[in-house]
């Protein structure tokens, strides 16, 4: 469903799994670093409000939103890591760079999850404009980071 149609925030808890004992590593790329430090707030903030330890929530940055894939390998490497949430922003620019980007990312972070058998998600933004991505960020369509916790609690109860 289109971002336009549905608030990346709005969701159901009913089938949630209890997350208390849970690892969550948080991949962070620190290219637009203002979006994506909200991004993470969104991230964190959701899987404290469903019972995660603060603990047990691991941040870490990249440079940019294409190395999130090897950030995501190395915490997912782990055995007591449990999910990695990958957040990071892609804006289109005059070039096709982007295209580059988010097709590399979503290959990578796909190839991640099934290489070590756990969540891996993928919480890039990747939008055409500056404003659409701050709508994706806390803005009218909620928030990405809530999105890819929520996404990380339903897939290890799956």
């Amino acid at each position: 469903m289109a971002t336009a149609l549905k608030n990346l925030s709005d969701y159901t808890s009913d089938n949630f799994i209890d997350i208390s004992e849970k690892r969550f590593g948080l991949v962070v790329a620190e290219w637009n670093r203002d979006i994506t430090d909200t991004l993470a707030r969104g991230a964190y903030e959701t899987l404290i409000k469903h019972g995660a330890k603060p603990e047990n929530i691991f941040r870490n940055t990249v440079p940019g939103s294409f190395e999130l894939t090897l950030g995501a390998q190395l915490l997912a490497q782990h055995e007591e890591i449990d999910a990695v949430i990958c957040l990071g922003v892609v804006i289109q620019g005059e070039t096709k760079h982007d295209d580059y980007i988010c097709h590399a990312v979503a290959s990578g972070i796909t190839n991640v999850g099934l290489k070590f058998n756990k969540p891996v998600i993928f919480g890039l933004v990747t939008t055409n404009t500056l404003e659409q991505a701050w709508d994706r960020a806390g803005g009218k369509h909620g928030n990405k980071g809530v999105e890819g916790a929520v996404a990380a609690i339903h897939m290890l109860g799956f």
